[in-house]
């Protein structure tokens, strides 16, 4: 069966262009495209695609809010950002909210069609230079603050980041449910942050977790 795909990008040249490249392809059939994701929630409960191409820049919400949406509409649904944007404030908030790959416009074609068969297999592919930021990020240790975590925490925190809940954290872990909301709780004490995304958020920004 073709992998489904829906297409939020407000470049009506560019969302056309794209639909026509993948229909082409017996792999893929995109079952709607749209130059806004004012209406995620609807648009992915309606078509229900496996992979979602997203811009960023868009009328309305922008496309990382509409990672959210679309993660809270059909958590099972892939989403890869597919924008012009290499700053890493921008990359942070879309892996925060979701986003399970990260492509720059100017990729090729061929490299499109590897990134979505990779995020179907459950990777998350990203354009050469974001990669390296992203690496870049998590083992760049010079600035990096110290918050006191303990060793177990620092894992439930890996965990957080990589998108676990707390009762699949418990499973990963081999502890209990009430340990790791313990944990979680302790954890947001030390970095000063009142939920798990600002946790993930802070984490990424400041480097405070380097190896996951």
């Amino acid at each position: 069966m073709p992998t489904r795909i829906v297409i939020f990008e407000d470049n009506d040249r560019l969302r056309e262009s794209l639909a026509v490249l993948l229909q082409h392809s017996d792999d893929y059939t995109v079952v709607g495209h749209f130059n806004n994701c004012n209406q995620a929630t609807e648009i992915v409960l309606m078509h229900q695609p496996d992979v979602v191409l997203m811009d960023i820049d868009m009328p309305g919400k922008t496309g990382i809010e509409g990672v959210s949406l679309v993660k809270e509409a059909r958590p099972e649904t892939a989403v890869i950002m597919y924008t012009v944007f290499e700053d890493n404030e921008k990359l942070f908030q879309c892996l925060c909210a979701g986003a399970n790959g990260y492509l720059l416009k100017k990729t090729s074609p061929q490299k499109l069609f590897d990134a979505i068969q990779e995020v179907i297999e459950g990777g998350a592919p990203m354009s050469p230079q974001i990669a390296r930021k992203v690496l870049g990020s998590f083992h760049t240790r010079s600035s990096k603050i110290s918050y006191d975590l303990s060793p177990r925490e620092t894992e439930v925190l890996q965990h957080l980041i990589k998108g676990y809940g707390t009762k699949q954290i418990a499973s990963e872990l081999f502890i209990s449910f009430d340990t790791v909301r313990s944990h979680l709780k302790s954890i947001y004490q030390k970095l000063h942050v009142n939920c798990g995304k600002e946790a993930i958020v802070k984490a990424l920004r400041e480097r405070i977790v380097h190896d996951l």
